[in-house]
Order: C-alpha cells, then structure tokens, then sequence
C-alpha cells in the first residue's frame, strides 16, 4: 500500500485543506478532485493543469488508489456482471453492474464482510473484516464503468456490508459520488440499505438527502425477525417502522421494505396479513424477493403460486407491492449472495484469463 493519504478519500474541504499545506490555492482542490472522482486519472503526471512542482509535491504526500478487477463473471443474458475488485491490503469485495432499459445500475459494497448476521446473506458468514473507505467504494464505480465503457446512472448500496453501520465513509462516498466534480449521479438515484438500524436512519433522515432508503425487514413481527436478522433484538420492528415513517416524512422519500420470501419460514398468509397491517398508510412500498440461494444458509424460495398468492393478501391492505425480477442469480450477483470469491463457470476471467477452478483466496488470484 502506497504512504500518504489517499486523495480520494478526501471531501472537498478536506482536499483544499491538504493542498494550502502544501501551499496550492484554494481552487486547484476542485481541479484534483475532478481529475481523480470525474475524469478517474492513477496519476498526478496527468493533472496537465497543475503546476509540475505542485504535482510533484502531491507525489511525494499523497497517492490515488485505482480499482483492481481481479474477477469478472458474466451472466447468461449478458445483462449482469459481476466484478471481484481488490484491495491494497489484499482483501477482496463484490460489486454488480446491472444494465436496464432506463440505464446502468450499480451495486456496491460498504464494507469487507458483516457483523450483522442476518440468517438469508452470504456477505456476513466471515463476520465483519474491515471498513471500506470512501475512495475504496468510489473505485469500485470507476472500475465497472472503465471496464464496460458505459456511465454508471443509478447506485443501490446493496453489497457486502451494512452501509449505515459506516456511516461516516458511507456519507462521504454519496457526496463524492453525486458532486457535480465527482460523477454526477442523482442522489435521487442513490439507494441505501439497511437491515435495521434505527439511530442511523434518523441521522441520515436529518441529512436532508433525498436518497431512497431500502429495509431488509424479511419478516412482520418481532419473534421471527429476531431469528432472521439478528439485530432485530436491539431495534425492534416498531421503533425500526416509526424510524421509517419519520424519514418518510423528513424526506418526501418512499421507503423500499425488502422482503425474501423463504419457503416455509416467513411465506404463510397470516405473514402477508401482518406485514400488510404493520406497513398500512406508510408512504412505502414492499419488494418480494423470492430467497436466492445460499449454499450454507439452507434457504430456498417458494413456488411462484405461493409468491402471487403472499403479494395479492399485502396488497389487500393499500401496500404497493412488487416482485423483484432478479439479475444474475447463476453467478451468485442476486440479493443476499455477494461474498469475497466467485465460483467461476466459463464465462469467468481472472485478471483477463479464463479460469476453471474456483479461486484459492480473494485478492490473490494466480
């Protein structure tokens, strides 16, 4: 790992502060910050705009981190990619690119690992490993849009990690990512995910952001929630429902419940009933998931009857209900499956060759 700060990790006042300590004016923080989070140069050698002694000095203070594709795995249809991105410790995230008919979607990951445990995801079975800064998130963006050739227009922060349990980074990363210098996404199409913690929905709720906040809420009471996302037992659903209705409030924003339905866990009628009772009268709406699979989870989906018949008794309460059309499942990309290693059929490549046998060790690939 290269010594120094790594710029893009850096807000924009952070960066001019940094640079009049190395005697640069003001404006010339804006001009890095475009050459780094717009532009996406590794180097200051490229900054044509900036004085040669003050490039030299930001060589000998500072560094510019670059996405690494270690994997890259690609669905059947084409319309999904999944990217195994390094890091400059040698750890190792998940990120996918989803292409729809209203553009570029993509998913990025908070954090190495989860500590919170929830019993239907695949990115929590190691446990928390670290958190992943600003820039670190930032290039797994440059990364899919320098590979692809194509903009990035919507982002759902849905990935490995719990992206309000880094909070701080995660906020940089938005302000960064939707900066008229940086990439320029709405943050209207900006989705943030949580399983459920409720000091940090009214904390983001007071940003004054009007990003979409999507719950992994998974199930319409206490008891079975407390089995299915653990932190549950801290939060419980109604202080978790009243947070939403604040933020949905504060923000004019409509909060996305995600919902996976396991078959026989928390796919019955009186399940639907309840969640449609408990989610009544919110300016809301509630995403199925039908439960992808996670080998060491055990989980399956229900049949698709059972699926129509669950959103048809939500919908009898005035929740609008939808059921999500999954992207890229046969490589693992879907809700719940994203991990540090891929298992690569052929259409994988490790750092631009084809492999047949799955990887040792994330972020060594050989």
């Amino acid at each position: 790992m290269s010594s120094g700060v790594n710029l893009k990790d850096l807000t924009l006042p952070e960066l001019e502060h940094f640079l009049s300590r190395l005697g640069a004016e003001r404006y010339r923080a804006r001009q890095v910050a475009e050459w780094i989070l717009q532009k996406g140069v590794n180097s200051f050698s490229e900054m044509t705009d900036l004085p040669l002694a003050l490039r030299e000095r930001l060589a000998a203070a500072a560094w510019i981190s670059c996405p690494v594709i270690l994997a890259k795995q690609t669905s059947r249809r084409g319309d999904t990619l999944k990217y195994l991105f390094g890091l400059p410790d040698g750890q190792a995230v998940e990120s996918v690119l989803m292409k729809h008919n209203y553009g570029h979607s993509a998913c990025i990951s908070t954090q190495v690992g989860c500590r919170m445990g929830c019993k239907l995801c695949a990115s929590g079975l190691e446990g928390l490993i670290r958190n992943l800064s600003p820039g670190e998130m930032y290039d797994q963006v440059l990364g899919m849009q320098k590979d692809t050739g194509q903009r990035v227009s919507h982002l759902v922060l849905m990935g490995s990690g719990e992206p309000l349990d880094n909070y701080d980074a995660t906020l940089t990363f938005v302000r960064q990512v939707s900066a008229a210098y940086g990439l320029n996404i709405g943050l209207r199409h900006i989705t943030i995910s949580t399983c459920g913690l409720v000091p940090e929905i009214r904390s983001l709720a007071a940003e004054g952001l009007p990003l979409t906040l999507a719950v992994s809420l998974h199930a319409p009471n206490d008891a079975l929630r407390n089995t299915l996302v653990p932190v549950n037992k801290k939060y419980p659903i109604a202080g978790l429902i009243a947070s939403c209705r604040d933020y949905a409030r504060q923000t004019g924003r409509r909060i996305t419940f995600e919902y996976a339905l396991i078959k026989g866990i928390n796919d019955r009628n009186e399940h639907a009933l309840e969640l449609g009772r408990l989610l009544s009268g919110m300016l809301s709406h509630v995403n199925l998931i039908p439960a992808n699979p996670v080998t060491e989870r055990g989980i399956a989906p229900p049949s698709p009857e059972r699926v129509e018949s669950f959103r048809r008794l939500v919908e009898k309460h005035g929740v609008a209900v939808t059921v999500r059309r999954e992207l890229g499942a046969e490589i693992d990309a879907a809700c719940g499956q994203l991990r540090r290693r891929v298992y690569p059929p052929d259409s994988v490549t490790f750092n631009g060759r084809s492999r047949t046998e799955p990887n040792r060790r994330p972020g060594r690939p050989t």
